[in-house]
């Protein structure tokens, strides 16, 4: 039995009651809103200020920002379809998976590049303005788009290529597991992951590292930016725990299969929601610039 078609039937022998459906649904909804709602407010007050359109860490905030939006909304979308239609066409199903594993794969790439230019900044600071432009910034950004795309895209040209035609007609629960089902895909992705967490975590402790020697020069900046970093770590740690979540899906489906829908229901606000939960409040509120503009906007709108 492969692994998509023992993930559907276990979904389907034991799917939710009415009651517990709609809570998940709307504590879904709910975190969904709000999130969204704080990084509406983030991208506005970016758009207002023209002090942040020069500067490349706040363009690779605003495109964090805007990236967890689109991830959020598009993972939100698939739980509710999950819940109302139970099986969608394998098509749709297909272009939803996609968009969300793009965004999903940014951000952990974003938090790196975001680390690096930290770094630039204290260890390499008369070079920063010639390094860190905002062309090469923008540049930067089509890159993680176009890494995201080369590690998902591969699975699609796969799946065209071996499954028949009828399959792209029939309806299946939307998961990974249940559209990209092939175990070379599953392979694939998995030496993919174990090569980005090595990429990104060595990134992280390089750039920590660099900014703790240069930190013990007393510096506040380095000191803030230490810290940064250490944020940038946890923060690359809840996105990339994605990464194990196939494989803790396995666990729970074999040792609580009566539970597995609760299993999906725990990892998807666990690995999903609450990255991108914490990413507006350790990047916005907690920057000075930022956060004084944030507030002025507020205001403004509060205001009559």
């Amino acid at each position: 039995m492969s692994a998509s078609y023992a993930n559907e039937t276990v979904v389907v022998n034991y799917r939710d009651a009415f009651s517990k459906a709609m809570i998940k649904n709307v504590i879904v909804v709910v975190l969904c809103i709000s999130i969204n709602y704080i990084n509406v407010a983030l991208l506005q007050t970016f758009c207002k200020q023209q002090i942040f359109y020069m500067n490349p860490r706040y363009i690779l905030f605003f495109h964090l920002v805007l990236n967890d939006m689109i991830q959020v909304t598009l993972t939100v979308v698939l739980f509710i379809s999950s819940y109302i239609f139970f099986q969608i066409n394998v098509s749709v199903c297909c272009v939803l998976i996609l968009l969300a594993l793009f965004a999903t794969e940014n951000t952990p790439l974003n938090l790196a590049c975001m680390a690096v230019e930290c770094y630039i900044a204290i260890c390499i600071p008369l070079r920063h303005v010639q390094i860190c432009t905002v062309k090469r910034t923008l540049m930067l950004i089509g890159l993680i788009w176009m890494t995201s795309m080369l590690s998902v895209l591969p699975d699609l040209f796969i799946t065209l290529a071996i499954e028949p035609p009828d399959f792209y007609n029939s309806r299946v629960f939307c998961l990974r597991e249940t559209v990209f089902r092939n175990p070379h895909i599953i392979k694939k992705r998995d030496i993919t992951y174990i090569v980005y967490l090595v990429i990104v975590w060595f990134i992280i402790f390089f750039t920590y590292f660099k900014i703790l020697f240069t930190a013990k020069a007393a510096s506040q900046d380095a000191t803030k930016a230490r810290n940064t970093i250490i944020l940038h770590g946890f923060q690359v740690l809840l996105c990339m725990s994605i990464y194990a979540e196939p494989l803790l899906r396995q666990v729970l489906q074999q040792w609580f299969p009566q539970n597995y829908s609760d299993s999906l229901f725990a990892c998807y606000i666990l690995f999903q929601i609450l990255p991108r939960a914490i990413n507006p409040i350790v990047y916005g509120v907690r920057d000075k610039t930022y956060r004084k503009y944030l507030k002025r906007y507020l205001l403004c709108k509060m205001g009559p």
